[in-house]
């Protein structure tokens, strides 16, 4: 299961990266077609949504006790 670090969104730069990064995605999906399966819909936006946070915000390492 992947954990995005949040706390990075405290960074003023790293919230208008994922923004930007996030609307670009999003800009790109407005030429899926209506046709489309809801399930297949539903994985592109998941998609776009968890890539552009994996890359601006980053992963949760979890710290082994």
């Amino acid at each position: 299961m992947e954990i995005f670090n949040l706390r990075n969104l405290c960074e003023l730069k790293v919230t208008k990266q994922y923004q930007i990064n996030i609307s670009n995605r999003f800009a790109a999906l407005e030429n899926l077609n209506d046709n489309e399966d809801i399930n297949t819909a539903s994985g592109y936006i998941t998609e776009n949504i968890k890539t552009p946070a994996k890359d601006s915000i980053g992963l949760y390492e979890l710290k082994q006790h």
